[in-house]
């Protein structure tokens, strides 16, 4: 009996699995249309590799790899692919997770949508103006929002306050 439970399991599990990625491909098929638009060629000639693959295909850095996590300036930080203005260093905590982390944004220049990517929903952010994906937001962040708003930081640029 519990065999036969385990092996069902199993099959729902690998299920699932074989029609995420048809569920992703239905998601992604909803393309917005956003105030900045650039073909794939023009992307990856002013991105690098990196920021290309994390902007424009949705992926993730290696944590701890950023050296915006140790930035303590004070300034913006804005969109890599637009520069527009996501954060200010008001906003930014050391969550200890290796991403730079904010508990609040500056939501009118924020898009969100669900993330099936890995089987349950996330909240997914972007660039409101771009598309550029920045990162995901969680609810285990710091008061007042409780928010942690975890953004790859290859898709962000600092831009330090004028001292004059």
């Amino acid at each position: 009996m519990l065999r036969r439970n385990f092996c069902l399991k199993m099959l729902t599990f690998g299920s699932v699995a074989v029609v995420s990625p048809q569920l992703l491909a239905a998601q992604n098929s909803k393309k917005k249309v956003f105030a900045i638009s650039r073909s794939e060629e023009e992307w990856r000639s002013i991105l690098s590799k990196e920021q290309y693959r994390v902007l424009r295909e949705e992926g993730t850095e290696r944590p701890f790899s950023s050296p915006l996590n140790n930035e303590k300036r004070k300034g913006d930080y804005v969109c890599a692919g637009c520069d527009n203005r996501l954060f200010t260093s008001e906003m930014k905590y050391d969550s200890g997770t290796g991403w730079p982390s904010f508990y609040r944004a500056i939501e009118k220049n924020i898009g969100k949508k669900k993330d099936f990517r890995i089987l349950f929903p996330r909240t997914e952010y972007h660039c409101a103006r771009c598309g550029g994906h920045q990162g995901h937001v969680f609810k285990d962040g710091p008061k007042p929002t409780n928010d942690r708003w975890c953004n790859n930081g290859v898709a962000l640029k600092f831009i330090p306050a004028s001292s004059g």
